[in-house]
């Protein structure tokens, strides 16, 4: 009997425990430098960025993701599966509200500041900011630890760390040092600028934008090809360019080498720059 009560008891303990530990508080810095207090860890986590949310499935998270936008396409199996909080810009805060996260993972440029702001004084929401691809590497250590899945995440950014290394080595070996607009948009062309997270990825393969201007200037072809770029860029989004695009500007600006490339390799900052390696790999080989 006094065995069974024992039992019981050590049950009992180790089921406070668990409880105390699931209710446990711990505070997190985000990259706007705000302080933030979450129930640690998260157990319900809207994610508002696709590459973002990429990183927390890759992290090992699963049915702790109970919300993404509906451009969160990775991994297929799970963007199917989860509850859609509407556009990374034009967020529902209805259907937000109704899955009560005790967690918001967000980022500075690609969501709408009234929109967050507004989720703030309801919510935890943690939020990022990146222009390089250390500051991209920053982000997984910090989401890591925000989510408990620290070692992941080291391990992550160790084969981050040690690809784009590999990356840059090889652009200085194949001599790659060649001036390069990224397009992003038309119906206005609009480009991707300095202090732009493209535009790091672009430099650490040998590539030099010869757009000058900040974040995402709009341009006419005509100036384009005034700034004589040896290659020019287009991206499969935010604008779907096509074979049939790369034929018009070919013939507007015959001077320029103009390839269609996969924007995802060139903008998502999360565990994706895993696989951006073996693609930038295989796109500098073609700029030789």
């Amino acid at each position: 009997m006094h065995v069974v009560q024992t039992i019981f008891c050590f049950i009992w303990v180790e089921s406070i425990a668990r409880d105390y530990l699931c209710k446990m508080e711990r505070s997190f810095t985000d990259q706007l430098n705000r302080n933030i207090t979450i129930n640690f860890p998260p157990k319900r986590i809207i994610s508002l960025v696709p590459s973002q949310t990429e990183l927390l499935f890759d992290l090992g998270l699963d049915l702790e993701v109970v919300g993404l936008t509906k451009f969160c396409i990775h991994p297929v199996a799970k963007f199917a599966s989860r509850n859609k909080v509407g556009g990374t810009k034009k967020l529902n805060l209805n259907v937000i509200r109704s899955l009560q996260p005790d967690l918001i993972i967000g980022n500075k440029e690609e969501n709408e500041q009234m929109q967050i702001e507004e989720l703030m004084s309801e919510f935890p929401v943690w939020m990022s900011d990146i222009y390089t691809l250390e500051d991209a590497k920053a982000t997984i250590g910090q989401i890591g630890a925000l989510v408990d899945r620290k070692p992941e995440a080291d391990y992550l950014n160790h084969l981050i760390n040690a690809g784009f290394n590999d990356l840059q080595t090889l652009a200085l070996q194949r001599g790659i040092k060649k001036t390069a607009a990224y397009l992003i948009w038309r119906q206005p062309y609009m480009l991707a600028g300095r202090n732009t997270f493209i535009n790091d990825i672009m430099t650490l393969n040998g590539l030099s934008n010869v757009i000058r201007q900040e974040r995402y200037p709009e341009i006419d072809l005509e100036k384009l090809a005034a700034l004589k770029p040896d290659l020019i860029l287009l991206s499969s989004e935010p604008y779907p360019f096509k074979e049939k695009h790369l034929e018009e500007i070919s013939t507007r600006i015959p001077t320029a080498k103009v390839m269609l490339v996969d924007g995802e390799m060139f903008s998502w900052y999360g565990s994706r720059l895993v696989k951006a390696v073996e693609y930038l790999f295989h796109l500098q080989k073609e700029l030789i």
